[in-house]
């Protein structure tokens, strides 16, 4: 069977029926291939950074989002093993005042995210086709789309193809996009738990002992926790849940208490840090999107704020009547930088705060003692809040990078 249509979404994640959703509100003729008929949990790709939050008002979908049980989180507790705990309580990150436009961040389970969009999408007139086999993407003016369904062979003649397919990106391998990588030295595990007690808009951070620990809530008791390890003491995915929530016992986060015990909801599991680009996310009649163009190490939790931002810049290219492949140029060369700065960030972030050493801890107080009267520095440590461009360009250099780090 053939047929033509404006535009081919491969993957239905977040990114996929996020950019399905808005293309056809626009009156275009989309079909979106996925290939589960049901999403499962992830353990990643549900906390979404004050910039993110823009973004999503900027796309419209914030009654999506809101929709499929997600949250705002108002304030962030940096907890820490150099400072007491009523200190940190006294001095909360204030989410709602880094952004404007922003209510905080916002957290959201990734299976029901991906329904609501897809359902959107629907809605808006989109063609959703779940349980596809093998696709097949060959570039071009236009390109071409095969893809296997119920033993049957179908063709597709967009104009434009979408790559939306995660990390592993089947478009992107096929068309030979290179994808860059640099893994870091922390590993991290993570589960979905309900716990009633714990303060619905407020989210953790901190480091204690061999462990970094954070903490997203959201709506009707649900929190989903993280622990960061170094690579070569993983925790969590090789060892039961019960293991893992003793991760929880800290001496300097006394509300993670009622997390030991709280009713475990989902998988855990254990992802190496890394980060991923690449150079040139498109070619003639395909752009990528989300994961499939690179992603952030989830250390510092920009994978959500990455993929609305992508979706934003692709659909504002695609509002006239160019698809060439200048059209997308804007948008790579934005997303390049953004990448670079967020992957300093991460780097900053990751050796902050899972160096689990005497050093190490000295230099987080220093930084963390210091940061409100060394602009170059909050302004790194508040990136991945922020927005990486809103820091100027200084800020995010090898020699700021090393500066902050040998700070004590």
């Amino acid at each position: 069977m053939n047929e033509s249509v404006d535009v081919v979404v491969v993957g239905g994640g977040i990114a996929g029926g996020a950019i399905a959703s808005m293309l056809a509100a626009r009156g275009l003729d989309v079909v979106v291939l996925e290939r589960q008929h049901q999403f499962r949990d992830r353990v990643r790709g549900e906390n979404m950074q004050p910039w993110g939050v823009l973004e999503m008002g900027r796309l419209g979908l914030e009654d999506v989002f809101v929709g499929a049980g997600g949250g705002y989180c108002e304030r962030a507790v940096l907890y820490d093993e150099n400072i007491s705990a009523a200190d940190a309580e006294a001095t909360a990150l204030p989410l709602g005042m880094l952004v404007e436009g922003a209510r905080g961040s916002f957290s959201v389970g990734h299976p029901q995210a991906c329904e609501a969009l897809l359902g959107e999408a629907e809605r808006n007139g989109a063609r959703v086709v779940r349980g596809v086999g093998d696709v097949d993407v060959t570039a071009g003016s236009p390109p071409q789309v095969s893809y296997e369904l119920d033993g049957n062979l179908f063709e597709v003649r967009p104009r434009l193809v979408i790559g939306a397919d995660g990390r592993q990106s089947t478009v992107r391998r096929q068309l030979g996009m290179d994808l860059h990588r640099e893994d870091s030295k922390a590993s991290l595990a993570g589960l979905l738990v309900r716990d009633p007690n714990w303060p619905e808009a407020t989210e953790v951070l901190g480091t204690e002992d061999d462990v970094h620990f954070l903490v997203f809530p959201r709506p009707d008791g649900y929190v989903r926790l993280y622990l960061a390890r170094l690579e070569s003491s993983v925790v969590g995915g090789a060892g039961s849940a019960e293991r893992f929530l003793e991760g929880f016992r800290l001496t300097c986060c006394p509300p993670a208490e009622s997390l030991i015990g709280a009713e475990v909801l989902g998988p855990c599991a254990t992802y190496r840090g890394s980060d991923s680009w690449t150079d040139r996310p498109f070619t003639d009649g395909v752009v990528l999107i989300g994961d499939a163009a690179g992603w952030s190490d989830p250390i510092i939790g920009q994978g959500l704020a990455i993929a609305l931002r992508d979706v934003r810049l692709v659909v504002d290219a695609l509002a006239g009547d160019d698809w060439s492949v200048e059209a997308f140029e804007a948008y790579a060369l934005e997303r390049a930088e953004r990448m670079r700065r967020l992957r300093m960030a991460g780097h900053v972030t990751t050796e902050l705060r899972c160096t689990f050493t005497p050093e190490g801890r000295r230099r987080r107080a220093g930084v963390l003692a210091g940061m409100m009267t060394d602009p170059a520095t909050l302004a790194m440590l508040l990136a991945p809040l922020t927005g990486p461009e809103v820091a100027p360009p200084e800020v995010f250099t090898a020699e700021n990078v090393e500066r902050i780090l040998s700070l004590t």
